[in-house]
């Protein structure tokens, strides 16, 4: 994890916060240093983790969690860490590869109508139920990336349904968390992505959105971070707050500074 995004948003592994969604969001950058993030942050923290990983294999996640100092082999053989890996599921249900007996594949939903997203609710839900001899902290829900599956031909809806449900189930019944991460494009003509992502904007409780430069490639100032915080839906008359900040990534950290404050140019 890195220390100064939890300096910025207040977070510490020792009280992680409870019932909350967390949007992670890139425009024209790569914002996958923010899903390593908050996957070591909740590992670090205790907490029970179901990593839906539709994007990368396990072997990129681990490597990088390891700079992070986190094995995500360990998690897993500990059973603090149930990882889905989006890509193998994908192949095993294309190319007929079967499963063990009583289970079904997450995403069976690739070969039948392309849409029906139960069967990964389900996967969910039973990673993330406690069990009898479970001491984990509050279980956490991370999907990297929600994007993938609007490719895999899943309608916007179907989509939106999944997260609702893995709400009702994680944040609110098991008083966890979800963190999720889409891509978008503000010019875009892709009206199906930006659906999702607008929706998910408006559930959130957090968004963290990471932007290219507009003056474009620097290799002192990666990209900036806007970082949402939604008021209260108690006080209605609490405003959002957001604050942009600047960042550059490096081997094993992020460092993060105001606008027109790197280091380089000072």
């Amino acid at each position: 994890m890195f220390i100064e995004l939890n300096e910025l948003l207040n977070a510490s592994p020792e009280r992680p916060e409870q019932g909350k969604l967390t949007l992670l969001r890139d425009t024209k950058t790569d914002g996958s240093f923010l899903v390593h993030h908050f996957l070591s942050f909740y590992l670090k923290a205790g907490c029970k983790v179901c990593f839906v990983a539709l994007l990368q294999s396990f072997s990129h996640y681990n490597i990088i969690a390891q700079k992070l100092g986190v094995s995500l082999s360990a998690a897993k053989e500990r059973g603090q860490l149930v990882f889905l890996e989006g890509l193998k599921s994908c192949f095993d249900v294309l190319f007929g590869e079967e499963q063990h007996v009583g289970q079904t594949n997450p995403l069976r939903f690739v070969s039948d109508d392309g849409s029906n997203l139960k069967t990964m609710y389900e996967f969910v839900r039973t990673s993330l139920m406690a069990s009898g001899s479970d001491s984990w902290k509050c279980p956490v829900l991370l999907v990297d990336d929600l994007s993938v599956l609007l490719s895999l031909g899943v309608r916007p809806v179907d989509i939106l349904d999944f997260i609702h449900y893995c709400r009702v189930a994680v944040c609110s019944q098991l008083k966890g968390n979800i963190v999720v991460l889409v891509h978008s494009n503000d010019d875009s003509e892709d009206e199906e992505n930006e659906l999702v992502v607008n929706s998910l904007c408006h559930q959130s409780n957090l968004i963290l959105w990471a932007e290219g430069l507009a003056t474009g490639f620097c290799k002192d100032v990666h990209g900036q971070l806007k970082i949402i915080q939604k008021g209260s839906s108690e006080l209605k008359a609490e405003r959002n707050l957001l604050r942009i900040y600047q960042y550059k990534i490096q081997d094993k950290n992020v460092t993060f500074f105001a606008r027109g404050m790197s280091a380089a140019v000072l």
